[in-house]
């Protein structure tokens, strides 16, 4: 088996930075909400000279940030990348909740979340600090008996869901706008945000759901410096491969 290359002896690639050689390279991409971020490899398949090119990450559709994309040799990197701390920004909206836990699904459940204030929000949010145990939402790609749970979610199969251990450094309340809570979280790889916003939701009474999260870092690398994926292609030549 082949040895993974030096993290620090790849390219990295920001925003501005043009791509001379694809092998091996680290990206930064800006990842627009609407896509999957396997659209995103597909999109960058199509302007590279190599196929091999994966993430260090999933971001869910609704989801905009940093993307770290891998080609090449950079690919044996992935765990690396994987592993590193994370920081998010979002938006969770109290009194509705979703079976997904975000804005992918419909409202499925509404409560009066007029009473909650501000205080109460800073009260329950030391709970979800430090080392935490997460339930893996069943709207996940996780697989259990060989099949991603959001296709058994689909069918309305009923599962027993996974549980996982992830470390929450850092839970901060930003804003608060009506039923709209703003945030910022540090935590490790593996974590479920929108789990936290179901989790916070239910902890205050009136349910709660995602509807906006953004990655502004991971590791060492941030949101600022990344490609946004449409100029990263505009100032590309296309290669054109099948898919």
């Amino acid at each position: 088996m082949a040895l993974a290359p030096d993290p620090e002896s790849v390219p990295v690639i920001k925003s501005g930075d043009l791509i001379t050689s694809w092998d091996p390279l680290v990206i930064l991409v800006d990842k627009p909400k609407g896509l999957t971020s396997f659209d995103v490899i597909r999109r960058l398949r199509r302007i590279s000279t190599i196929r091999k090119i994966g993430h260090a990450g999933t971001l869910d559709p609704m989801a905009t940030g940093l993307l770290i994309c891998l080609s090449g040799k950079a690919t044996r990197l992935m765990n690396h990348f994987m592993g590193q701390a994370k920081v998010y920004t979002g938006v969770i909206r109290l009194g509705e909740t979703t079976p997904s836990f975000d804005a992918e699904t419909e409202v499925e459940l509404k409560m009066d979340a007029g009473g909650i204030t501000i205080e109460h929000i800073l009260a329950a949010v030391p709970d979800f600090v430090g080392n935490i145990t997460q339930q893996t939402p069943v709207y996940s790609a996780v697989k259990v008996g060989g099949e991603r749970l959001y296709k058994k979610a689909r069918r309305g199969e009923k599962v027993v869901l996974p549980f996982r251990h992830v470390t929450v450094v850092r839970f901060e309340i930003t804003s608060k706008l009506g039923n709209d809570v703003g945030f910022e979280v540090e935590c490790s790889s593996g974590t479920y945000i929108r789990s936290l916003a179901h989790e916070l939701g239910q902890r205050l009474g009136v349910g709660g759901h995602l509807v906006e999260l953004r990655r502004t870092s991971s590791g060492s690398f941030s949101a600022s410096e990344a490609w946004r994926l449409n100029e990263l292609i505009e100032h590309h030549s296309p290669v054109q491969h099948e898919d």
